[in-house]
């Protein structure tokens, strides 16, 4: 009975497989958020960027996966003009690198036609223009038509070439942490 409702409800084009081939996942910028953390001496620092664009091509079936993600480096906000400017001139060079760019290569893991899993995503970073591998745990929740995705992870932004902003009074870690939960339309076989 269950399998008779699903196919139902697929072919009134209420559910929208993962496992088609050509999956789609266009991100909702205004639904996504963006939230990075730094470590500093006497006090933590906590701040936002936003997204500016994302479509993702995935492939359940082989793991591979094209596109990317865009978040806005201008966005970069900590509640401090002060240190937001420094952070913009100083570290990001934000003026001349306004993209901080996520673009996935393979996914390790099975994404449910509905439900929850976890994976892991596999792809390069393109930061202050250079690019890094990185592998991101991200916790999805798949509903018709719809998909979320949470995930935690640092970037290690000195070791990339990054300036570190600390003075001779105020010290800061060497990598920034991030925490991200986004939301996509599941689009397949072109179908908008």
């Amino acid at each position: 009975m269950r399998y008779l409702l699903f196919l139902s409800l697929l072919a009134a084009g209420l559910l929208v497989p993962l496992h088609a081939a050509d999956t789609v996942l266009v991100f909702d910028p205004p639904q996504t958020q963006i939230h990075w953390t730094l470590d500093a001496f006497v006090h933590t620092v906590h701040g936002t960027f936003q997204l500016r664009s994302g479509t993702i091509h995935f492939d359940p079936a082989t793991g591979n996966a094209s596109g990317e993600l865009i978040a806005d480096a201008r966005s970069g906000a900590s509640g401090n003009d002060s240190r937001d400017g420094k952070m913009h001139k100083s570290v990001l060079e934000s003026a001349k690198f306004p993209d901080v760019v996520f673009k996935p290569k393979h996914v390790d893991g099975q994404v449910p036609v509905q439900g929850s899993a976890t994976l892991q995503v596999h792809g390069t970073f393109l930061l202050h223009g250079s690019e890094h591998e990185a592998t991101l745990p991200i916790q999805v929740t798949v509903e018709p038509g719809r998909i979320s995705a949470d995930s935690k992870f640092s970037i290690p932004y000195v070791a990339w070439g990054l300036k570190n902003p600390s003075t001779f009074v105020l010290r800061v870690g060497e990598k920034v942490d991030l925490e991200i939960h986004a939301a996509a339309r599941i689009v397949t076989n072109g179908a908008q």
